[in-house]
């Protein structure tokens, strides 16, 4: 009997229509578009504007795409894994939601929250839960409505972040493909380095957090792009040496869109010298936190072949950071 892997069979993802650009951010903060340009890579992001549609709304249509794509009758998914910082509330699971809205009655979902790891630890997640034979098909979403968290006086935050989702159906696969590999890694002592300070148990909301701004996200920026770049591309690059790929052997980056100069230094660092290997979108949609690798595949199926050997890389707040190897699956 072959081995049993967890593999891609089909992507979806979603960004709002209203679109927040560089030259809009110079009327709200001090900044050009060249700076930002220059800085980051990112020339817009996109905004959910709604204030009554939350991060679930766009779970809820990256899901909707790849049930279109598929033709897949929604209770037939057996699992939900929803990656996010941005969950509609603090307690009732967002996932949960995404699951009921979709029509995946028979699945059970949680939320994960990781930061912007979250999608790449949740492909590990539904890899274990699919190699075990326990389940078959499993559905890990990243989404954030990061628009709520930000606040558009600061910016060393509001140029990097924009809204958006993207999602993943994982099946198994004994034709060798799917996912192969991973290092993934967390350490605490980035914790003040990237964080919302209040509204856990350790700051509950009250007047004078909200006062002060404390529900924002609040970022040391040159410590978390030292480490970024530091341990995105060490990992990246170890993956490959674990599993004797050269440059050549591999087809694809896709790594986290959270700052170009980032993500450069991790294609260095594996010697990619063939910029097309490199999948971005960073210019369109900025750092959408969760949902910016599942994006990344969105935008780039037609491009991606049976057999190609895909690098994922990210790094979030916490610290969390990993690598994984996945052979894709199917032929666009």
């Amino acid at each position: 009997m072959n081995k049993i892997t967890a593999a891609i069979t089909a992507v979806g993802g979603y960004v709002p229509e209203d679109v927040l650009t560089n030259e809009m951010l110079e009327e709200m903060v001090e900044t050009t578009d060249e700076w930002i340009t220059s800085r980051t890579g990112i020339k817009e992001r996109r905004i959910l504007k709604d204030p009554e549609k939350g991060t679930s709304y766009l779970a809820i249509q990256a899901a909707k795409e790849i049930l279109r794509k598929t033709n897949l009758d929604p209770k037939e998914i057996d699992l939900i894994i929803l990656g996010t910082v941005s969950p509609d509330m603090p307690v009732a699971a967002t996932g949960v939601h995404v699951a009921t809205e979709i029509g995946a009655t028979n699945a059970f979902s949680y939320d994960l929250q990781a930061a912007c790891s979250s999608f790449l630890y949740g492909m590990s997640t539904a890899s274990a839960y699919i190699e075990s034979g326990r389940y078959k098909k499993v559905l890990v979403i990243g989404a954030d409505k990061m628009s709520s968290i930000i606040d558009y006086k600061d910016r060393t935050t509001c140029i990097i972040f924009g809204d958006g989702a993207g999602a993943v159906l994982m099946e198994p696969n004994t034709e060798g493909l799917g996912l192969q590999d991973e290092i993934l890694r967390s350490d605490s002592i980035g914790r003040n380095s990237l964080k919302i300070a209040a509204g856990g148990s350790l700051m509950p909301p009250t007047a004078e957090t909200v006062a002060e701004k404390l529900h924002y996200v609040r970022q040391d920026g040159k410590t978390v792009f030292k480490f970024a770049v530091s341990n995105m591309a060490e990992v990246s690059a170890q993956i490959m040496e674990r599993n004797n790929l050269t440059n050549e052997d591999v087809n694809w980056l896709v790594a986290h869109q959270a700052n170009k100069r980032i993500i450069d230094a991790t294609a260095n660092r594996m010697n990619l010298n063939d910029e097309s290997k490199v999948l971005m979108n960073i210019q369109r949609y900025g750092n959408t936190t969760a949902a910016t690798l599942p994006l990344l595949l969105s935008d780039y199926e037609k491009q991606l072949k049976k057999g190609d050997n895909l690098i994922f890389a990210s790094f979030g707040g916490g610290f969390t950071w990993g690598a994984s190897y996945l052979k894709w699956a199917y032929n666009s």
